[in-house]
């Protein structure tokens, strides 16, 4: 019953509402937690990924994303020359 699965079994007959019951189980502690995700690389893959992404972010008009990228490059990487353009930012 009702009551014993709120109570004492542990299952639940709260569904999500628009439909999303079809897709998903009832309320449980995963629904009011926060998953994470994170990445973490190696400084000689972020030599490689944050000048393929500056360039790409460039190409596309994300010149943020570009500039987030150009700020790792010249923070690991000060006395480095590139063939591209590298912003300069002058505050880390």
């Amino acid at each position: 019953t009702v009551p014993q699965g709120d109570k004492c079994s542990g299952t639940n007959h709260i569904l999500p509402t628009k439909k999303a019951g079809y897709m998903s189980g009832g309320l449980n502690v995963h629904k009011f937690l926060k998953i994470m995700t994170y990445q973490e690389i190696k400084p000689e893959a972020n030599l490689l990924v944050s000048g393929a992404a500056s360039r790409l972010s460039r190409v596309e008009g994300m010149e943020g994303h570009a500039r987030a990228c150009d700020w790792r490059l010249r923070k690991f990487y000060p006395n480095q020359e590139w063939d591209f353009e590298v912003y300069d930012q002058t505050k880390y």
